[in-house]
């Protein structure tokens, strides 16, 4: 027998193909979609009242949203900043000035100079 063929009978076997990939998709963490409370979800539709009404102006502003995971239970949250173009109502969801869509639902906060305001008339 060569040493080729002789080294080709020891090579690994691989009998659990894709058992690495399942055991690090099992380990990687998601986080679970955070609830509003009243007080919050009122304080953010308010918000969206104010886009809506100063879409015009383009402003700029800061949206924390939770992206479902495409595997498994829960997502995680991303920060997204641009300026607004609409806020549309028809398919619920913040529409930027580049494209960007970001549905309402997914919404977990709005930050922006144009709500300086509010924050002070909070304090």
């Amino acid at each position: 027998m060569s040493m080729t063929a002789r080294a080709a009978q020891f090579s690994p076997f691989a009998a659990l193909t894709g058992h690495d990939a399942a055991i690090k998709e099992t380990a990687r963490l998601t986080d679970k979609k955070l609830t509003l409370s009243e007080d919050e979800q009122r304080e953010l539709n308010e918000r969206l009242q104010i886009l809506t009404e100063q879409s015009c102006e383009k402003p700029l502003i800061s949206v924390s949203y939770f992206i479902p995971d495409e595997n498994k239970s829960g997502g995680r949250y991303e920060i997204y900043s641009g300026n607004i173009r609409k806020v549309d109502d028809g398919e619920f969801c913040i529409i930027f000035t580049d494209g960007t869509k970001i549905a309402i639902s997914d919404i977990y906060s709005i930050e922006g100079e144009i709500f300086e305001f509010l924050e002070n008339d909070i304090k």
